[in-house]
């Protein structure tokens, strides 16, 4: 005898509105699971150093126009990945999207960089900050989306924010610095309007990043961009903090799935150690770690990321595939098998440059594949 509805109400099932992943060769090395090779993307994959990036932003009109497009902002994420065999897409947006949903005016002259019409450097100003609406970053959660459906399973997408130092810095200075003379200024000064700026912005970025997983973000990466110009004390009172405090509130799983929790640091090697204590999946190095022994300091404990000096990529083809080498001997031979051990996903030790010719980081996808799937294959 049948039952009717009753059946389908005691058995609910679980769908998911997305393709399943058919690579998930990068997730598993966040989670420090066994790969057949090392997984390879890089920071600023979706941008200037691409023609097809430069076409849709000259059609798009400005940097904000295709980062507030959900259209635009898809069809730059999917552009490198369907260029190269590259192992994750990273959702193209900016990390001062959150300040600039705070109403500090954020606006991108051409050959500028970001600039903020109205700096946070009082006690009023910082008095007006609050963790703002999520609804005001609706484009970067439906880009999340729309992105993860038109990849179709292909490779994982992450999503990301600017660490709550970073953005303070940005808040504070109003635009890049050269010598962090105001942010600096203020911290040393008056400490207690930095720590407030800094608690609102690990709690907004906190639920910005709970929002993109949310949206189907498969992995979130904090890039602390200026935690190295910190003096040491400082950075683990300004900086390290902070990000612990996002990490404590962001979300480790979702529908069922892991999602990795990946910090970069850019100068960060001084405090691996320290690092190596928050509570995330992967920890990102600049060049000028050494991964052999950032991996004895905390490979036991995170996934590492890393680290190509960008501008490698300028070498010849011979010359990149032996920096390539360099970089996997460096790291040595991931953990292979059952469980969970140390693993490593290539990646540059910054953003590629936007001069880097296309047809290098061709050179470097494929000798990354290539030479780590040998490291793996026992010698008969």
């Amino acid at each position: 005898m049948g039952c009717g509805d009753n059946c389908r109400m005691n058995t609910p099932v679980q769908t998911s509105p997305y393709a399943p992943l058919q690579n998930d060769t990068f997730i598993r090395a966040c989670l420090r699971q066994a790969t057949d090779y090392t997984p390879i993307w890089m920071m600023r994959q979706a941008g200037r150093f691409l023609p097809e990036y430069r076409a849709s932003r000259a059609k798009a009109g400005s940097f904000m126009g295709l980062a507030t497009n959900t259209d635009y902002a898809t069809e730059v994420t999917l552009q490198p990945v369907d260029r190269f065999p590259i192992d994750a897409a990273i959702l193209f947006s900016d990390i001062l999207t959150v300040p600039d949903a705070m109403g500090l005016g954020l606006s991108f002259a051409l050959g500028e960089g970001p600039k903020f019409a109205h700096p946070v450097r009082d006690e009023a100003a910082v008095a007006k900050l609050a963790v703002p609406d999520m609804d005001k970053l609706r484009y970067v959660f439906d880009a999340v989306t729309s992105i993860r459906k038109a990849l179709n399973g292909r490779v994982p997408l992450i999503g990301f924010s600017g660490s709550p130092w970073t953005l303070g810095c940005y808040m504070v200075e109003g635009a890049g610095s050269d010598d962090y003379r105001l942010v600096k200024t203020m911290m040393y000064s008056r400490p207690d309007l930095m720590h407030k700026i800094l608690q609102i912005n690990a709690d907004s970025v906190a639920q910005y990043l709970n929002a993109q997983i949310e949206a189907g973000a498969q992995a979130v990466m904090i890039f602390d961009s200026w935690g190295g110009v910190l003096a040491d004390g400082a950075f683990q009172e300004f900086s390290l903090a902070y990000t612990a405090r996002v990490l404590a509130q962001v979300k480790k799983e979702h529908n069922g799935a892991r999602i990795p929790r990946i910090v970069f640091t850019k100068g960060g090697g001084l405090w691996l150690e320290e690092m190596g204590q928050l509570d995330c999946d992967v920890l990102g190095l600049d060049w000028t770690v050494n991964l052999g022994k950032a991996r004895a300091v905390v490979g036991q404990h995170k996934a590492l990321q890393g680290n190509l000096d960008p501008y490698a990529l300028f070498a010849n083809p011979t010359q990149i595939e032996a920096e390539v080498t360099k970089v996997l001997t460096s790291f040595g031979t991931p953990h292979t098998g059952t469980g969970t051990g140390p693993t490593h996903i290539f990646n540059l030790g910054h953003g590629i440059n936007q001069h880097t010719p296309p047809d290098s980081v061709a050179v470097l996808v494929q000798a990354v594949h290539e030479q780590s799937r040998k490291m793996r294959t026992p010698l008969v």
